[in-house]
């Protein structure tokens, strides 16, 4: 199977969310991970999942079963008041970030 890309979501400047269907250990899955662009560093982090494919409908149910209006607490309401041109966060300087397609890991349900 080749690994498909099904979305791109911008994070921040240098980060984006990037959804896919992929093969791991011979087994197929969708992976949520981040992906980074930056002067030290190009690929994807630590920070993600990845969903068995035999457990795609559970996790499909638990995304579809989320009301939006509980997404428009009190943190979205922060997150309109801060203004576009903040700088980020600069990464930490000891922390590095996954380059092994190995430290994926999945959910149990």
């Amino acid at each position: 199977m080749v690994d498909k890309e099904i979305d791109r979501i911008p994070k921040n400047q240098e980060t984006d969310i990037i959804i896919r269907i992929d093969e791991y250990n011979g087994t197929t899955g969708l992976t949520i991970r981040e992906f980074v662009k930056s002067e030290r560093y190009t690929g994807f982090t630590k920070a993600g999942t990845r969903i068995p494919a035999d457990k795609f409908k559970a996790f499909k149910a638990a995304i579809n079963s989320i009301d939006e209006k509980d997404l428009e607490g009190p943190a979205s309401s922060t997150q309109k008041t801060q203004t576009p041109d903040a700088p980020a966060k600069q990464p930490s300087e000891t922390k590095k970030p996954a380059q092994k397609k190995s430290d994926v890991k999945e959910l149990e349900f």
